[in-house]
């Protein structure tokens, strides 16, 4: 889970665990706090923090309705540390959110 004042988003790795060296898919659920615009895109990308490298491939992010969202084409090369990043696109404004995990 991810959050912030504004917006909160859930994901779920399609197969789980996230495989290493293998193309993955994410589901997210994105939810816009009350008051706040609702989120027109969703842009999805990830970074070894510790190594300062990110994914060799660019991961395309689909809307499904209601706040869904499906990104394909995500692959980790390499077992560690990875942040994942959320950029929400809603009224001009950009917002972002982030999650760590380990691949192993």
């Amino acid at each position: 889970m991810m959050r912030s004042a504004a917006y909160a988003a859930a994901w779920v790795p399609k197969p789980a665990p996230i495989p290493l060296g293998v193309h993955f898919t994410l589901e997210l659920a994105v939810c816009a706090s009350q008051g706040q615009a609702a989120v027109e895109a969703v842009a999805i990308d990830a970074v070894m923090p510790e190594h300062r490298h990110g994914m060799n491939y660019r991961a395309t992010v689909a809307p499904l309705g209601e706040g869904r969202y499906r990104a394909e084409g995500l692959l980790f090369h390499m077992p560690g540390r990875w942040r994942l990043s959320v950029e929400l696109r809603a009224a001009g404004k950009t917002a972002r959110l982030a999650d760590e995990f380990v691949v192993e």
